[in-house]
């Protein structure tokens, strides 16, 4: 699992949009890109679909004088390169991050989790126990969402056959859903460059043509996440969740905020499914807020 800076970040990563080194480092097989920038406390930042650490830079920016940093790509996404075989499954971005948590040796260190961040992140810190002791949490679940219509028609339509070809074929995921998650503000051409050159070819795009569908095919492993939440429940936990999200809505704040007794909620008016990027002042406002008070 050494630790390598090979020059295997590529020339179309702007490095003033992203002005941070690449590390690359080997987890079963994979090569997982990762940036670990600043020092104190540390936050893991876990991203969603179809993103990659890029997403996290405007907060990476702002928090790296008082905290330590680190943002990685799942295999598949980003800069990252999976091994032969993989399948993209949650369940096997959870083992790589629980992975990538050991290889760093990472100990009192704070969740960030967005989207599948929230699932795959909690998964890796129940397997984990005294590893990390906050969490913060952003529009995200942690448990099956199958027999509730608004995850199941997503789950088969977005996730069925028909739009997983569109997926590969002509990057849906990120020309539609990167606009729509955002509704404060407009991605400019060059953050969309960012998105579409890290899924640039078909192949690419199996990674995140893969992440609707196991809205419901891993219901297994939700369920697991959910049994063990119980046991990480005590946490303190700060939720930040932009309230014009189509994809998350008030029903999963409101079940993450009974699960998580030690919480404080913080709403982003307006803001949509990726508030890191879409309200990054308001975002990093509360984190700081919130860490100083706990």
């Amino acid at each position: 699992m050494a630790d390598t800076t090979e020059s295997a970040r590529p020339a179309w990563v702007d490095d003033d949009l992203f002005p941070f080194e690449s590390r690359f480092v080997e987890i079963d097989g994979h090569t997982v890109h990762y940036v670990d920038e600043g020092s104190g406390p540390t936050l893991l930042l876990l991203h969603g679909n179809p993103t990659w650490s890029f997403l996290w830079r405007d907060v990476i920016r702002a928090l790296r004088d008082d905290f330590r940093c680190i943002a990685l790509d799942y295999p598949g996404f980003g800069l990252s390169t999976p091994k032969p075989g993989y399948r993209y499954l949650p369940e096997e971005h959870a083992d790589v991050v629980t992975g990538f948590v050991d290889a760093l040796g990472l100990k009192g260190a704070t969740l960030v989790g967005q989207d599948w961040g929230g699932m795959i992140g909690l998964a890796a810190v129940q397997r984990r126990p005294g590893v990390f002791d906050r969490l913060v949490l952003a529009n995200t679940f942690a448990w099956p969402v199958n027999g509730v219509f608004h995850f199941e028609w997503f789950g088969r339509i977005i996730g069925g056959p028909p739009f997983r070809f569109l997926v590969r074929r002509l990057n849906v995921l990120v020309n539609w859903f990167m606009p729509a998650g955002h509704r404060r503000r407009k991605l400019t051409a060059a953050e969309m460059t960012h998105y579409r050159r890290a899924l640039d070819t078909p192949e690419r795009r199996q990674a995140s043509a893969m992440f609707p569908s196991r809205v419901l095919a891993s219901r297994a492993f939700f369920a697991e996440v959910e049994a063990g939440l119980a046991d990480i429940a005590h946490l303190p936990t700060l939720i930040v969740w932009g309230d014009a999200d189509i994809a998350f809505r008030p029903q999963e704040r409101e079940r993450l905020e009974a699960t998580f007794t030690d919480h404080e909620t913080v709403i982003l008016e307006g803001a949509g499914l990726y508030t890191e990027s879409d309200a990054p002042e308001e975002f990093i406002a509360a984190i700081r807020d919130w860490a100083a008070r706990n």
